[in-house]
């Protein structure tokens, strides 16, 4: 992996390097020394990542025990689509598991699980271009310098190892500013522009260095359908990933979930019945639809040993009924409706 400039500059046994002192010229004399520390730090951070792999076991979804709640059809088709578009947003209500279905497609094409292959960001509204790709930061000596970000970063890593798939998670993608934070990366990212002959100058480049995004690195994006007071995607980012809905599943898989971790059969048909009637309710409703229902992961906290009426009745009063009343906030008849057909 490179160097950069400011990885030797920042280092304070270089500060009386003679670069860094006057770089007007293209020879610079340097100590034995100072030879010794630039040695130390380019092995230090190539040997980092060729070392990246620590917990390594092969994955495959088919016999994975602790399995999302998602269709094996619905999950090939969701891996076969960032193979072929490298970038996915997978989209759904909230509590439906996006960001553990995220890891889980990266291990199916990995093989394995390998989590120093992926890493994770989540995008909010103080989120810039200069955290996400490269930006000017203050020093401690009060001066200014160039960082890179966490994805320019990441994409080094990636460039390193071509042989392995890297996978960049951006949780709650449309919280960001995108066009902002994207910057150039707009083009960049697209399945077919992954090429060192599409580099570009980053916006900060002090040099004529380019930058490119590598064939290897996959984006995976999750966000909420019920996030109503959000902007809808940019419409030319929207066409740079393949968009996959997702859908809260209350099928045998949970149920046996539910079943492992102490609850009853009759409880847990209950759970299934009553919160799915009230799902097509919301799924009906002109102003809601199947964005708003209500995900699976509302009913994952009991623990073993627990009395599952109080948690079930606990769970209705503090966790679902204000949610009910949010989505119908001018319709009470409906949520008392819905909290009976639960509680009963």
């Amino acid at each position: 992996m490179p160097v950069s400039w400011n990885d030797l500059k920042h280092n304070p046994d270089l500060e009386n390097c003679e670069v860094f002192i006057n770089n007007q010229g293209s020879l610079f004399r340097l100590t034995e020394a100072e030879y010794e520390v630039i040695r130390e730090i380019i092995d230090a951070k190539n040997s980092s990542a060729k070392a990246l792999p620590e917990h390594i076991s092969p994955y495959n979804f088919s016999d994975d025990a602790d399995k999302p709640f998602i269709a094996e059809a619905e999950f090939s088709e969701a891996v076969k689509q960032l193979l072929r578009k490298k970038n996915i947003i997978l989209q759904g209500p909230p509590g439906v598991g996006k960001t553990f279905i995220a890891r889980k497609i990266a291990y199916e094409i990995m093989h394995e699980v390998r989590d120093s292959n992926i890493e994770m960001v989540q995008f909010h509204q103080s989120f810039s271009y200069e955290d996400f790709v490269q930006g000017i930061r203050p020093t401690l000596k009060g001066g200014f310098d160039l960082r890179d970000g966490i994805f320019y970063s990441f994409c080094q890593r990636a460039m390193a190892h071509p042989e392995r798939p890297f996978f960049f998670i951006i949780d709650e993608i449309n919280r960001g500013n995108l066009s902002k934070i994207f910057g150039e990366l707009l083009m960049l990212i697209e399945a077919d522009k992954r090429n060192k002959k599409f580099a570009l100058k980053l916006t900060y480049s002090e040099d004529e260095a380019r930058f490119y995004v590598p064939e290897n690195l996959y984006i995976i994006g999750t966000m909420n359908t019920a996030d109503r007071s959000l902007a809808i995607v940019d419409y030319a980012l929207r066409r740079r990933f393949a968009f996959v809905s997702l859908s809260p599943v209350f099928d045998e898989n949970f149920s046996q979930f539910m079943a492992a971790k102490g609850l009853s059969r009759d409880i847990i048909t209950h759970i299934c019945k009553s919160v799915g009637q009230v799902n097509q309710l919301i799924s009906e409703d002109v102003n809601l639809g199947i964005g708003f229902q209500i995900g699976h992961s509302y009913f994952c906290s009991f623990t073993s040993g627990s009395d599952e009426k109080i948690w079930w009745q606990e769970l209705v009063k503090f966790e679902l009924q204000p949610l009910l009343e949010e989505l119908w906030f001018d319709n009470q008849e409906k949520i008392t409706k819905c909290i009976n057909m639960m509680l009963n």
